[in-house]
């Protein structure tokens, strides 16, 4: 136990510095219509420590979310790809597409998090209306009515939603319809078993309803083979993330508009 504490501290104590020392970076992951067209991306962060090369996503974000590192960060996130849409809104090639930035609890709780997202779309000159901000079901476990208002204020900016992770979490039906969403996005725990499990198959097929009656879109994440999206687009589901059609890149390996 006192090794793992001792590997813990020394982890957070370099996080603390990958900022400043500018070892955080972004991979983009494509999202694609059941033609192969690239609607948008999903910014996804990215650690390459010095020593310990990569770093797990799944090892430092949880880590940053419990010392308020994830407020920094998360701010950081969110100009970087602010700042790539503003670039992409110069390129024909690319100024239709969307860009998904994941919005931490914590980030969103922040008092100042709208007046935040507001300030940096106003410097980097990103278009609002193609910003994504994908939020997860546990934000709205408490402080519903703060959680919505602060939706409600960057929505008449321009800002989208996407309810991230949906089916995982414990959110109630009757709340989620009053949310300004635009999109719900299907967790991959239940695209991957949707081929092998009854009941990730119902989910599924009842998640896409539910967005259909409610007039969003829908998105399926953890697409790892053609069986699945040929189930998903049987199921009127259209639009897809994961394996199939690319891993996150680099942005210069991101491809331009299409995916075969």
């Amino acid at each position: 136990m006192q090794v793992r504490l001792q590997a813990r501290a020394r982890l957070e104590a370099d996080l603390r510095q990958a900022l400043p020392r500018e070892e955080l970076h972004l991979h983009y992951q494509p999202q694609v219509t059941d033609s192969g067209e690239i609607r948008g991306v999903e910014a996804l962060l990215r650690w390459q420590h010095p020593r310990r090369g990569a770093v797990s996503p799944g090892e430092f974000i949880p880590l940053a979310e419990e010392n308020r590192l994830i407020v920094a960060i998360g701010a950081w996130v969110l100009e970087s790809a602010c700042r790539q849409l503003a670039a992409w809104s110069a390129d024909p090639a690319r100024r239709h597409l969307t860009l998904a930035v994941n919005v931490s609890p914590r980030q969103f709780r922040e008092v100042d998090f709208v007046e935040r997202v507001v300030a940096i779309l106003d410097a980097t000159r990103a278009p609002a209306e193609r910003l994504k901000l994908e939020v997860t079901e546990s934000l709205f476990l408490e402080e519903r009515d703060e959680a919505r208002a602060k939706m409600l204020r960057l929505r008449e900016r321009g800002v989208r939603f996407s309810l991230d992770d949906f089916g995982t979490g414990y959110s109630s039906l009757s709340y989620i319809k009053r949310l300004p969403l635009d999109q719900l996005k299907i967790d991959q725990s239940f695209v991957r078993d949707l081929l092998v499990d009854e009941a990730s198959a119902a989910i599924v097929a009842s998640i896409i309803a539910l967005a259909r009656s409610l007039e969003l879109e829908v998105i399926a994440e953890g697409v790892e083979t053609e069986a699945q999206r040929d189930w998903l687009i049987a199921h009127e589901c259209h639009a897809f993330q994961g394996f199939l059609f690319s891993r996150p890149v680099p942005l210069e390996q991101l491809p331009l508009s299409r995916i075969a």
